[in-house]
């Protein structure tokens, strides 16, 4: 007899192939038969009936900042609910370990790191044991952070690294790698990613190279050094021989809207590149993260020629670093979480003229006062958006943390993709034709399952973990919108992790059944 059986189910298998109608049988933590409708299936202890609903595998979220939901909040009702099984955190150039330079990450997803209940791990290996001993509700895979290991090593020094000190960060990938690490990522708009250059992220892409990894990167511009940035980490696969992911996909600002086919194009072109998006048109950081490189926000300065000059970088932009606001305007740039609540939800323009300043002396008020400040940049084209949600090797990724709507791990959202980002790819795709569900159901679960290297996940076939979703293909989408953030989907039914039914519509408790997943050099 099995554990579970999934019948009467349109089963969209994950390789892009067409549906069909079929049962899956469960055995423990695996997929033990899967069977057309016509053919009768074996007993099970439990049995559901899909009535014709949609039966996919369990989608894989390669770009989630969920890094301490195990200890925040292990239940992630926000991700299990959009059907989501496994989570790709360590992204941005930022992971748990070494944690002397995660405070950044810490206070963005989850507020004051002495709230939050995290233990010095003495290795890599350490963090993701203990995620294992705290079972969250997905599995997770994670990357080293390049921007942590080189604040445990070098601080924010604005400077390459000595001999030493490359020798120091490449011994920390190293480790990392061997204990489970899927490869490295960078976050080249932060500090203190954007302090290194290109040589350096390259010595440290060739060790996770060596160990089999990948090579994840926020790159270093977005808007007006799109291309430029691309054909960067492009370079950094190339010369590291290594297989590149650039993350959130996007043309950011008016400078390069409609171009959405070229950066496509670009990526296709390249040897060994993929990439992910999440299907909005804002991106969510901190207020500080529009600063330049040589900019403080612990220590801006008041007047004078260097105030002038920041003005214009953060303006303008300057040679080697992008502006936020340029061809995207400060009333796009929107303060979700301000030092004055009188400020909540407005745009830098509007507080200008609230405080009788221009926006730039706003923003530098803001700073001064609550530097973690959080924003929301509506910088993107909708046409962009659809262009590359339509693009079958385009991954699907929330770059969202683990929410609980009780107010655990973070406090409230400020971003829809929070709560609703797979859904609104279902629905976004189906309501405007813009690729058939089964490329898009690949597009979550067996293509970033493959590139991340996590095995036997993303199929539904017999011998793979049993991660499964069951979703209504003619309702699910996203409910969650900008102004109430911290509102669930529609249309899911039920979430199977690892064999365990996880979260069924009816009911808000979850059931805990994630693991670490770890790289095949572990």
């Amino acid at each position: 007899m099995l554990d579970l059986i999934v019948h009467d189910a349109l089963i969209v298998d994950g390789t892009g192939a067409a549906p069909f109608r079929g049962w899956v049988g469960v055995d423990g933590d695996r997929i033990a038969r899967v069977g057309r409708q016509e053919q009768d299936h074996p007993d099970a202890a439990r049995t559901i009936d899909a009535a014709d609903a949609a039966l996919a595998p369990g989608f894989v979220d390669v770009h989630n900042h969920s890094d301490l939901a195990a200890w925040v909040t292990p239940s992630m009702p926000s991700t299990i609910r959009q059907g989501v099984t496994t989570v790709v955190v360590g992204n941005c150039g930022s992971s748990p370990w070494p944690l002397a330079g995660f405070a950044e990450g810490v206070r963005l997803s989850y507020g004051d790191p002495a709230d939050v209940p995290v233990p010095p791990w003495d290795s890599f290996g350490d963090y993701l044991d203990d995620i294992d001993r705290l079972r969250p509700a997905t599995n997770v895979a994670a990357l080293v952070g390049h921007g942590s290991i080189r604040s445990e090593v070098m601080g924010t020094e604005r400077r390459p690294p000595s001999p030493d000190e490359l020798e120091r960060m490449r011994r920390t990938v190293a480790e990392a790698m061997a204990a489970g690490a899927v490869g490295l990522s960078t976050g080249l708009i932060y500090v203190p990613g954007i302090h290194s250059d290109t040589d350096e992220v390259v010595a440290l892409a060739r060790i996770s190279s060596g160990a089999g990894g990948i090579y994840a990167s926020h790159i270093r511009g977005e808007g007006r050094d799109l291309f430029r940035a691309v054909d960067e980490a492009i370079e950094i696969g190339r010369r590291a021989e290594l297989p590149v992911h650039i993350s959130h996909l996007k043309c950011e600002s008016s400078r390069v809207w409609g171009r959405a086919d070229d950066l496509l194009e670009r990526i296709h072109a390249a040897a060994d590149a993929t990439g992910d998006q999440y299907p909005y048109e804002a991106w969510n950081s901190s207020l500080s993260s529009l600063l330049p490189p040589w900019a403080d926000p612990g220590s801006l300065p008041a007047d004078g020629p260097s105030l002038d000059r920041l003005r214009s970088a953060v303006e303008v932009g300057e040679p080697g670093f992008q502006s936020s606001i340029d061809g995207v305007g400060w009333d796009r740039i929107v303060v979700v979480d301000p030092p004055d609540e009188r400020w909540r939800g407005m745009d830098m323009a509007a507080i200008a003229s609230m405080l009788e300043t221009d926006p730039f002396g706003a923003f530098i008020r803001l700073l001064r006062e609550g530097r973690e400040t959080s924003c929301i940049g509506h910088a993107m084209s909708a046409g962009d958006v659809w262009t590359i949600l339509s693009d079958p090797e385009v991954m699907v990724a929330s770059d969202a943390s683990a929410i609980d709507p009780h107010g655990i791990g973070g406090g409230l959202p400020v971003h829809p993709r929070e709560y609703g980002t797979f859904p609104r790819a279902i629905a976004l795709a189906r309501d405007e034709r813009l690729i058939p569900l089964p490329p898009l159901i690949r597009s979550m679960t067996s293509l970033p399952a493959d590139r991340f290297g996590l095995r036997d996940r993303g199929r539904i076939i017999e011998g793979a973990f049993a991660d499964l979703v069951l979703f209504d293909p003619h309702v699910i989408r996203d409910r969650a919108t900008f102004q109430a953030p911290q509102t669930f989907s529609e249309g899911l039914r039920t979430v199977v992790v690892n064999g365990t039914v996880a979260w069924e519509t009816g009911r808000d408790a979850i059931t805990r059944a994630g693991r670490t997943l770890r790289s095949r050099a572990a």
